[in-house]
C-alpha cells in the first residue's frame, strides 16, 4: 500500500507540475495562508478540499470532533504560529454532521483515553439537554450537538489569549463556525463569527442558526 501511495504522489506532483510549472517552486518559497482552520481529524473532511482552497491558503490543526481545548498545547501552539508568524485573518472552527466523536460522546460505552478528550461534548449535551430534547431522534440530537460543539469552540478561540492580545493590538482577526455535510459536500455557516471588539465573556449564548 505504501508503493502506491508513492506512485500516487509521483504522479500527482508530474500532473501539477506539468499544469503549472512554477507550482512548487512558489509554494517553497511562501507560506501565506489567509485561513486557520480548527477541524475534525475525520479523513472525509480534508480541509483543502471541502474548501476548495490550495495547498498554501488554509493552515489547518485537526483533532477528534475539532474540540477547543483550553489545555491542548498542540491546538494553541499552531494557533499562536498563525497568528503571529503567519497573521492569517480568518479563523474557522469547522464540525461536520455524523461525527463519529460527537456518537462516542452519547453513547453509554467505554471509549479509553478518548472519553477524556470527549468531556467538553458531554458537558455541553447537559447544558442543551432541553434543546437537544427537541430533535426528533438521536441522529438528529448528534448534528445539533455537532453545532453546538463548533459554537462553543468559536467561544474558546476568542477566550485565549492569543486572540486577546492580538485584538488589543489592532490585529482584525475574524473567528467563524462552519458545519460540514458529508451527504451533500456543503459547508453551512452558524452564524456565529466573532470580530476584534465584539467578544464577550458571555457571547454566544445562543442556539447557532440553521
Amino acid at each position: 500500500m505504501l508503493s502506491d501511495l508513492l506512485a500516487r504522489n509521483r504522479d500527482w506532483s508530474e500532473r501539477r507540475h506539468a499544469e503549472e510549472p512554477d507550482y512548487f517552486t512558489r509554494l517553497a518559497a511562501l507560506q501565506a495562508p489567509e485561513f486557520f482552520w480548527i477541524g475534525c481529524s475525520d479523513s472525509r473532511v480534508p480541509a483543502n478540499v471541502v474548501a476548495g482552497l490550495d495547498p498554501g491558503e488554509v493552515f489547518v490543526h485537526r483533532n477528534v470532533a475539532n474540540i477547543v481545548h483550553s489545555s491542548d498545547m498542540n491546538l494553541l501552539s499552531a494557533l499562536e504560529f498563525a497568528v503571529e508568524a503567519l497573521h492569517v485573518r480568518e479563523i474557522i472552527v469547522c464540525g461536520h454532521y455524523g461525527c463519529g466523536g460527537v456518537r462516542a460522546a452519547t453513547e453509554d460505552l467505554p471509549h479509553g483515553l478518548t472519553d477524556h478528550w470527549l468531556e467538553p461534548i458531554r458537558r455541553l449535551a447537559r447544558a442543551y439537554a432541553v434543546d437537544l430534547g427537541r430533535e426528533p431522534d438521536m441522529e438528529g440530537r448528534r448534528d445539533r450537538l455537532a453545532e453546538f460543539n463548533v459554537v462553543e469552540g468559536v467561544r474558546r478561540v476568542c477566550e485565549t489569549p492569543i486572540l486577546q492580545r492580538a485584538w488589543s493590538r489592532g490585529a482584525n482577526i475574524r473567528v467563524h463556525g462552519l458545519i460540514y455535510g458529508l451527504m451533500d459536500g456543503r459547508l453551512r455557516d452558524l452564524d456565529c463569527s466573532i470580530g476584534p471588539g465584539h467578544f464577550q465573556s458571555d457571547h454566544l449564548k445562543h442556539e447557532p442558526a440553521q
